[in-house]
């Protein structure tokens, strides 16, 4: 079974990505920071990070940027999954090593199929 790390400081978010990723057969763990997401993805290496963009303190392109370029977590295909929907945004998450981009609210179909699709099945 697939681990899939959420991070956002949203508790509705997490319920609602939890519970679409559970249904999907994936198991989950999440992180409330853009650093304690990286301490996480460091120490129990999941298969897929989903990360929001806008948290106190680092922020979702900063942590993902930092998970991209660290070697220990390089392999780790991050999703940015935000409210931010400018093409700027898109363009610069995918700038920062992200494998793809959702918008929210994120639409389960669209999301299990790039979730599937940065893993490589």
């Amino acid at each position: 079974m697939a681990t899939v790390l959420i991070v956002d400081d949203s508790p509705t978010e997490v319920h609602v990505l939890k519970t679409m990723l559970e249904k999907n057969g994936y198991s989950v763990i999440t992180a409330t920071s853009g650093e304690q997401g990286i301490a996480v993805a460091k120490e129990r290496k999941p298969d897929l990070v989903l990360m929001d963009i806008v948290m106190p303190g680092l922020n979702g392109f900063q942590a993902t940027r930092q998970l991209t370029t660290n070697p220990e977590t390089a392999h780790i295909p991050v999703i940015i999954v935000t409210t931010k929907n400018q093409e700027t945004d898109r363009v610069w998450g995918l700038r920062q090593g992200a494998k793809d981009y959702v918008t929210k609210p994120a639409n389960e179909q669209e999301l299990i199929g790039k979730i599937r699709t940065a893993m490589g099945g």
